[in-house]
């Protein structure tokens, strides 16, 4: 069994530092402020590099807290010893292969807080809409929106959506691209709003005409002053919130509302429709329902203070959120205090027009994913109803892995050609889906094999000797001890991070690492993909071999766990076959 360095610091690239056929060490260097540093380097490389300024000796207690370290994601360490350089641990591949395939549910599931997380209302402007009205950018904050509220809710994350889709055709669409969003019941009462923004409307003047549906308008200035330039508020505010003018006259001739005559008045024009948005964000947030899939009710005590309201928006859509956020402000003395905004960025489709619509780019994706299997199949399979929904779920992975691949800020660009939803093509949702059902292949040979009589049942875990997994193919670096490394280890964190938001983050943005499962799945395909095609995990059924075959399919089944994981993420089911 030989010593192996495990513990790397966060970014670091294993493929890179973790040298095939060598012990490699991990150096935990002690710095100024009691932080860490962690290098690796192979032991036959040389010395670490030195950080400038460090503190001569790494204390005590840190090195038995190294020692002690257990749970998801943290290695056993063998030996904890101290270097010229700092600190380096090692340990053994074979408890580390035992320690993690023997405890696969810890490692293949997102790690559960001690104590529910705080509330959060996710709010996406795009779904009032109708289906053929939603632009690329909008279907984009959509899937974004979805995929964060399903990271949440599996760390126990208390969460309202809003808006309950009120279009008669929306429903269905976002059934089609497996997204879980409520429908609308009832409207929420906006009498409460009206009655207050009747009170605070500042009457025209000189005849002016107000906007179609217009109650009135109300005096904004002061929380564009307060809260806006302050927060990270558009500047563009003041002139544009609504209409912007200078107001003359004697004190006693104003109306009681209106602001004073030497103030530069943004005015912001209030329909009902404005108020109807308002009054159901102010119902999630005062009324919090016991989440039924929870189980959870809120804290007794729990408030709109208590809470944060995230709203997931296009590009083109912020601006107006802005003016929504101060209105509500104005209207609503218990309005939260965290409103935050994730924007998405813009989504530019190469060699196509801008107005290609959701819908339109759904039927696109999906006319393609039949067309190739027409075309690998040698026969039309539409009229078989097994194979519309393969190809519906290859639709939507395709589009959600080009969707949510890229950091939400970022812009995207879209290529619409037929190579992208290639099995071949190792970047597309469909080569994830390809891999997923090569491993549910996998285990049906092997059940099949069994049942026949050619392998015996699979024996407990605990019975496993993994020290038989030592494939290792070294360039490019790939292995059983990589793929665990790179595949199973990272996991719980990984899911950490998507469902992580810096709550008490200053400003009015945030961001969401929502691009992180995607990316982690198509590695994990790849990395899958390349052993599997290397290496044959059902050898022929003799005594000596079943041992190392029973060891690489554990090894398996935990990257087949974790793919599921991170599918289910992503409202995707897992396809024995496309």
């Amino acid at each position: 069994m030989r010593p192996t360095g495990l513990i790397l610091p966060r970014g670091s690239n294993p493929d890179r530092d973790l040298v095939p056929g060598k012990a490699p060490t991990t150096h935990i260097v002690w710095g100024p402020r009691c932080a860490l540093r962690l290098e690796v380097t192979g032991v036959d490389v040389g010395e670490p590099r030195r950080w400038p300024s460090l503190e001569p000796e790494v204390p005590e207690r840190v090195v038995h807290a190294i020692v002690g370290l257990q749970g998801p994601g943290v290695a056993p360490v063998l030996s904890c010893a101290p270097t010229p350089a700092g600190l380096a641990l090692q340990l053994r591949r074979s408890a580390v292969f035992e320690r993690v395939l023997g405890a696969v549910a810890a490692y293949a599931a997102p790690t559960v807080p001690a104590a529910p997380g705080p509330r959060v209302v996710l709010h996406c402007p795009a779904l009032r809409g109708s289906p053929c009205a939603l632009r690329l950018s909008q279907l984009r904050a959509v899937l974004v929106a979805d995929h964060l509220a399903r990271a949440l809710h599996a760390h126990r994350v208390s969460v309202r959506l809003v808006p309950a889709v009120r279009d008669p055709h929306m429903p269905t669409f976002l059934q089609q691209l497996r997204v879980d969003w409520p429908a609308a019941s009832e409207r929420a009462a906006t009498e409460a709003l009206r009655s207050r923004a009747l009170a605070e409307l500042t009457p025209a003047r000189n005849a002016e005409a107000l906007p179609p549906g217009a109650l009135g308008r109300v005096y904004l200035k002061e929380l564009v002053d307060e809260r806006g330039r302050t927060t990270g508020y558009d500047p563009k505010l003041d002139s544009c919130l609504g209409r912007t003018r200078s107001l003359a006259g004697p004190e006693s001739s104003r109306a009681p509302h209106s602001p004073p005559a030497s103030a530069l008045c943004v005015l912001f024009a209030v329909t009902e429709d404005l108020l109807a948005v308002l009054a159901e964000l102010q119902q999630a947030v005062q009324d919090w329902a016991e989440d039924s899939s929870l189980g959870l009710a809120a804290a007794p005590d729990a408030g709109a203070d208590s809470c944060m309201v995230v709203h997931v928006v296009s590009c083109e859509e912020e601006f107006q959120q802005q003016k929504l956020d101060l209105l509500w402000w104005k209207l609503d003395d218990q309005a939260p205090l965290r409103q935050k905004h994730l924007v998405c960025g813009p989504v530019k489709v190469a060699g196509a027009p801008g107005t290609l619509t959701a819908p339109e780019y759904y039927e696109l994706r999906h006319a393609q994913v039949c067309k190739a299997s027409a075309l690998k199949r040698g026969r039309d399979l539409a009229q078989d109803s097994a194979w519309m929904e393969i190809f519906r779920v290859l639709s939507v992975a395709t589009i959600k892995f080009e969707m949510l691949s890229t950091a939400p800020q970022s812009q995207l660009l879209l290529a619409l050609a037929d190579s992208s939803i290639s099995t071949k093509g190792t970047k597309s949702g469909t080569f994830v889906m390809y891999n997923c059902a090569r491993l549910a292949t996998l285990f049906e040979s092997y059940k099949c094999s069994m049942e026949q009589g050619l392998y015996p049942t699979f024996p407990p875990v605990s019975s496993l000797d993994f020290s038989l997994l030592h494939d290792e193919h070294p360039s490019p670096p790939q292995g059983e001890w990589l793929l665990l490394f790179n595949s199973i280890l990272p996991f719980p964190d990984l899911l950490s991070q998507t469902a992580a938001l810096p709550c008490t983050a200053p400003g009015l943005h945030i961001t969401a690492r929502t691009e992180m499962v995607c990316k982690f799945l198509v590695q994990l395909s790849m990395d899958f993909s390349s052993y599997y095609n290397r290496v044959h995990i059902l050898g022929e059924p003799r005594p000596h071999l079943f041992g190392q075959m029973f060891a690489r399919l554990q090894l398996l089944r935990a990257v087949r766990e974790v793919l599921h994981t991170g599918l289910a993420m992503l409202g995707l089911p897992p396809l024995s076959h496309i």
